[in-house]
């Protein structure tokens, strides 16, 4: 990526108030192509609740920001493989894999790929154990259950890779001068910034400490003591299980500093100036709950928050028809002839659309109210599925607001 260019504090990203859209640190409407335009911010990091479009965000910024001339790479770490079929691609796997039709004319390029767990924990071992013993912790059969499915390992894993994609983009002559980061759905989108700590609790917790002794202690360690927690645990585990366990730690210790100190460096990179968060909500009670959720969350663990954007927003309908209005004239016309009736219905729509678009102006206000600072975009609701770069395109501007959707 490209280094760290000089800011003027005016447009400089605080580590715990958001930039504004006019590069200050007050509320309003959030900039994308501002954000976008900024060679400084390098990695962008889409976060929020399950089912709000955080894919199809994220996806969408980074097509935009590859067809205004940034070399980017977007990574996702949702299982779902909305990314690829909005993409046009049949799959994406653990290598960035270049995104074909998009308008890169302007010196841009896009790449995509999809976080497989796995096979990012497997590279890790292969490229800082020896190979014999790689070998020997690749077949450990715990240590297939951990890569596999372990809890937390997805979180971390994501940090591994965002890690090896920017130390890609230093070191492969620019490759990318951006990365758009996809979250896991929920509040586990945030686990990832728990990460190195939890490793850091792993491995210097009693247990591994325990696992490790027969390998690593003195013959005193072997005591009466150690045998009889040792038979405790064959009792729970069974006998091969933990020997297995034994043999993976014992094989993965060399290794326990080095994700220890890269986890921590992804992490710092996640402060930086260069990074920016993005939350992603729909207009719903719950998911405006957890937008708050992770903006104060971020703020505590000082995350550069660039802004909140709100999909799927409805507009108020037609000028000048208030809901009870039309709730009047649709009943008036109910019980009249059949073009009165279809003028009824559509009343009657138009009311409930009224309903549906306050309710969502009142949830917005209310977390403007608790969140002053934070810039806010509103996304229209589309009339159908996103699922090609035109749909993405269409997106892009909606966050820009060059454009509104097309009426269904």
């Amino acid at each position: 990526m490209t280094g760290k260019a000089q800011t003027s504090p005016s447009v400089r990203r605080g580590r715990t108030t958001p930039r504004g859209a006019a590069g200050t640190t007050k509320g309003g409407r959030l900039d994308v192509d501002a954000l976008l335009a900024d060679r400084t911010t390098e990695i962008i990091v889409c976060c929020g609740s399950g089912g709000v479009g955080k894919t199809t965000t994220a996806a969408a910024i980074a097509l935009r920001a590859a067809e205004q001339g940034r070399q980017v790479c977007v990574l996702t770490i949702d299982p779902a493989r909305r990314l690829a079929q909005s993409m046009g691609l049949t799959e994406l796997d653990n290598t960035p894999r270049p995104v074909k039709g998009a308008n890169i004319e302007g010196g841009g390029s896009l790449d995509a790929m999809m976080l497989d767990m796995k096979r990012t924990f497997d590279e890790v071992v292969e490229q800082h154990a020896t190979p014999e013993k790689a070998a020997q912790i690749l077949a450990n059969p715990f240590y297939v259950a951990l890569s596999s499915s372990f809890a937390g390992t997805q979180e971390y894993m994501a940090m591994e890779k965002l890690g090896q994609l920017h130390a890609q983009a230093v070191n492969e002559a620019k490759r990318w001068d951006l990365i758009v980061v996809d979250t896991p759905p929920s509040r586990s989108a945030l686990d990832f910034l728990d990460a190195p700590d939890r490793l850091s609790s792993l491995l210097d917790g009693r247990f591994i400490k325990l696992l490790l002794a027969p390998a690593k202690g003195p013959a005193r360690l072997l005591s009466a003591g150690f045998g009889i927690v040792t038979s405790a645990l064959n009792k729970v585990l069974g006998a091969q299980v933990l020997t297995d366990m034994q043999t993976f730690v014992a094989a993965f210790d060399t290794l326990f500093g080095g994700f220890r100190q890269r986890a921590e460096s992804t992490f710092a990179l996640l402060q930086a100036d260069g990074t920016a968060f993005l939350v992603v909500a729909a207009p719903e009670p719950a998911a405006m709950r957890e937008a708050s959720y992770f903006v104060e969350r971020l703020g505590g663990e000082q995350m550069p928050l660039a802004g909140l954007v709100v999909n799927r927003v409805h507009d108020d309908g037609a000028d000048g028809i208030s809901t009870a209005d039309a709730e009047s004239a649709s009943h008036r016309l109910s019980d009249g002839s059949t073009n009165d009736r279809l003028t009824a219905d559509l009343l009657t729509i138009h009311a409930d659309r009224m309903r549906v678009a306050a309710r969502e102006l009142r949830l917005k206000k209310r977390f403007a109210a608790a969140h002053p600072t934070v810039p806010t975009v509103s996304v229209a609701a589309l009339a159908g599925d996103v699922h090609d770069l035109d749909g993405l395109r269409e997106i892009g501007a909606l966050l820009t607001g060059e454009s509104r959707p097309a009426e269904g």
